[in-house]
């Protein structure tokens, strides 16, 4: 009977091991996070919670063949918000996140593929607006809406200009038009598609403060062989004009 205990109790222990282990440790070569940020990554039903074959845009389009040129297992998850996502790749082995803007402050926190695809920073207002900017500074005296967590919402804070942020960048569409904000920082192309998706459209560039490159996101212990192998098809797919024909296929 204590025998029988014994064995009962080992393979209870085992199960947790294994258990644990499976926890710790990626189904798949690399768990991929992203958001909704059109027309980079999208949940096809609009929510902000996706899976796999249910997200698409260009940069999930891109990074699909990458993977299927590498062999390299992955899954597929888009989530809300940013910041989550962003935290879970750079504390989980194994993560990655995309796009990002690859930034000097975060150039050692990750290792990186790319780049995906361009992040112009634009300051936007509407259409009857009067007014005009031509440094970033001048942009001070007005009420400017930006995305929580977004590259360029911590670019305008950093330099003092305190942005209004919110938890979703099409929010900023609306709060625009109705004249909750003056100006709206966000990124073109994605901007401008987020205001056409709320039916707000007419919206004009007041400012071009800065040119950024959206790249995927590693985590840093995801050995160099694989980035490289990525780093690699994703250079072959751009001399093929693979890149070029996806981003033709949603703008």
């Amino acid at each position: 009977m204590f025998k029988r205990f014994l064995l009962v109790l080992a393979s209870a222990s085992l199960l947790l091991i294994n258990g644990a282990r499976a926890e710790e440790s990626p189904a798949t070569d690399l768990v991929l996070l992203t958001e909704n940020f059109p027309p980079y990554n999208m949940a096809k039903n609009g929510k902000n919670f996706a899976q796999d074959e249910n997200i698409n845009g260009i940069a999930v389009d891109i990074v699909r063949e990458m993977f299927k040129r590498t062999d390299i297992t992955y899954s597929l998850t888009l989530r809300f918000p940013w910041e989550r996502i962003y935290k879970l790749a750079l504390e989980k082995p194994g993560y990655g996140v995309f796009v990002m803007a690859r930034l000097p402050d975060r150039e050692k926190l990750f290792k990186w593929v790319g780049p995906i695809g361009p992040d112009d920073w634009i300051m936007l207002a509407k259409a009857d607006s009067k007014i005009t900017l031509e440094t970033l500074d001048q942009a001070r005296k007005y009420k400017i809406g930006a995305y929580k967590g977004d590259a360029i919402a911590e670019t305008l804070a950093k330099q003092g200009l305190k942005p209004i942020v919110v938890l979703r960048d099409q929010d900023n569409a609306r709060k625009l038009v109705s004249g909750q904000i003056d100006l709206w920082a966000t990124g073109d192309p994605a901007g401008r598609y987020l205001a056409r998706q709320d039916g707000v459209t007419g919206l004009k560039t007041v400012l071009r403060f800065n040119s950024a490159e959206l790249y995927l996101a590693l985590n840093k212990d995801v050995p160099d062989e694989i980035v490289a192998k990525l780093q690699a098809a994703l250079d072959q797919m751009r001399k093929e004009g693979v890149v070029d024909d996806i981003m033709a296929k949603y703008l």
